[in-house]
């Protein structure tokens, strides 16, 4: 921690973790707005506005992450430093689309979600309270990805949300928040070459001791045959991935609720994470694009909030990892989905080391060309949803949206969260449209559900069964 004057005044300051590193290098090679996040959320109801803007001040107290604010250090302007303010008293804006064409009022937001943050000094977070056709009202969030997460998200919306409810219908207050600069200090102690930095510095180190991965592209080979061809290599076992126009856009596929229920149900009958699920499709998928490859590499990113001041604090902790599974086809389905499990239980363990070391030290000891990579998709599971507020919430129909913000620094990721209307399965593929299409998107989907379904109807169906099936 140091104090940096600001606007006149000594503010205490703290830098930057590695989740935020990240993102902030992310920025300047990539569009601003490539850290915006825009979410809606909206509910059936007569929503009284007033109170709901009550509501989101309230929320801002609680949420100091929300409060969020990065100076450049005076004395090295390289270095990038982060502060709270103590309160919010920016105007919360209103629009009343309720007289427009929905899909219009959406596209209206995703063009405010394509609008970038002034990154120092100013507020990182916008909300606007929206009033839509057909009865829904309710606000539109965009936050700036070094400020919060998807989880952060979830929590402030179902904060604003238990606090209108109390407001309005006398239920009881949502418990505090924990403190983000208590958790962000643990963060930073654990970055001091403290023993536990050492320890997950020795896993990486050891896991890249092993023979050299695979890259295995979504849509097939012709990544690296072309990367071969290129660097004049046909023993090269990475490539190189488009990435000259960064425009994007987001393909959502919700699963029904039937099917949705029965890959739920699976997880709780076999003890197995619905990640570990998850992960098995998508690995399966590419093994079947690449000629049943059996090794297969996808990055994991891994929320990071398994403790209670982790989980309750806020901010941005969303870690990204390379998961390689060599996998053979004669195992069966849930044998394949135990082996990720514990591979991916490694990865949690040592899940605090920074990404962006981990990477670098991949790269010197595969001796890896640069601009090339063994990982063509990425995959986020996000277990919260707005079920899990109280229960003594009423019983109000939501509507939730992800609006692009028109830009993506890597050519697919897949962000699989659950709806909050029926706790059904959303898959949220951003993607670089110069890189992939919505036919290839679609392409991709139809065949990670076939996996998924005919191995959760016989698990002991093995692998290779599976990828003739499919």
């Amino acid at each position: 921690m140091k104090e940096i004057i600001i606007n006149g005044a000594p503010v205490k300051c703290w830098p930057l973790t590695p989740a935020q590193r990240l993102h902030y290098f992310t920025m300047l090679f990539s569009p601003p707005q490539v850290l915006n996040i825009g979410t809606g959320l909206y509910v059936k109801e007569d929503v009284d506005f007033d109170l709901l803007k009550k509501a989101i001040y309230m929320a801002y107290e609680r949420f100091d992450s929300m409060r969020i604010r990065f100076v450049k250090d005076p004395e090295n302007e390289q270095n990038v430093y982060q502060y709270l303010v103590p309160f919010e008293d920016r105007d919360i804006e209103f629009r009343d689309f309720s007289d427009w064409n929905e899909e219009d009022a959406h596209e209206e937001m995703r063009r405010w979600t394509a609008v970038p943050f002034e990154p120092f000094g100013k507020p990182l977070n916008r909300i606007v309270m929206i009033k839509l056709p057909n009865g829904y009202n309710g606000t539109y969030l965009n936050v700036n990805h070094m400020t919060m997460d998807s989880s952060s998200l979830i929590g402030f919306d179902r904060c604003v949300l238990e606090i209108y409810c109390s407001l309005r219908y006398g239920m009881d207050m949502p418990a505090p928040m924990h403190s983000y600069i208590k958790q962000l200090e643990k963060d930073l102690a654990y970055e001091d070459n403290s023993p536990a930095k050492q320890k997950d510095e020795k896993f990486w180190a050891e896991k890249f001791s092993e023979s050299e991965p695979m890259f295995t592209g979504f849509t097939g080979p012709e990544y690296l045959m072309t990367t071969r061809r290129e660097l004049n290599n046909p023993e090269l076992r990475s490539a190189a991935m488009p990435h000259s126009d960064p425009a994007a856009a987001i393909s959502v596929f919700n699963l029904e609720t039937e099917p949705s229920m029965r890959l739920i149900k699976f997880c709780e009958l076999n003890n197995v994470p619905m990640a570990s699920l998850l992960a098995m499709g998508l690995r399966t998928v590419l093994s079947k694009f690449n000629g049943n490859e059996k090794d297969v590499s996808i990055i994991n990113c891994v929320a990071r909030r398994g403790t209670l001041s982790e989980k309750y604090s806020g901010g941005t902790r969303i870690h990204f990892f390379p998961l390689r599974t060599i996998l053979d086809p004669e195992l069966t389905f849930i044998e394949g989905i135990k082996a990720i499990q514990a591979e991916q239980n490694k990865l949690y363990r040592h899940a605090n080391y920074d990404p962006i070391a981990v990477r670098m030290s991949q790269g010197q000891a595969y001796n890896v060309p640069q601009g090339t990579c063994y990982e063509s998709i990425s995959l986020t599971y996000q277990p919260l949803t707005l079920n899990s507020a109280s229960k003594e919430m009423p019983d109000i129909p939501y509507k939730s949206m992800w609006y692009t913000n028109g830009v993506a620094s890597h050519a697919l990721y897949l962000t699989v969260m659950h709806r909050p209307e029926d706790n059904g399965l959303g898959f949220n593929f951003e993607y670089q449209k110069a890189v992939v299409t919505k036919e290839e998107m679609d392409y991709f989907y139809y065949y990670l559900c076939r996996v998924l379904f005919r191995g959760i109807e016989d698990e002991t169906r093995t692998i290779g069964q599976i990828l003739e099936m499919i």
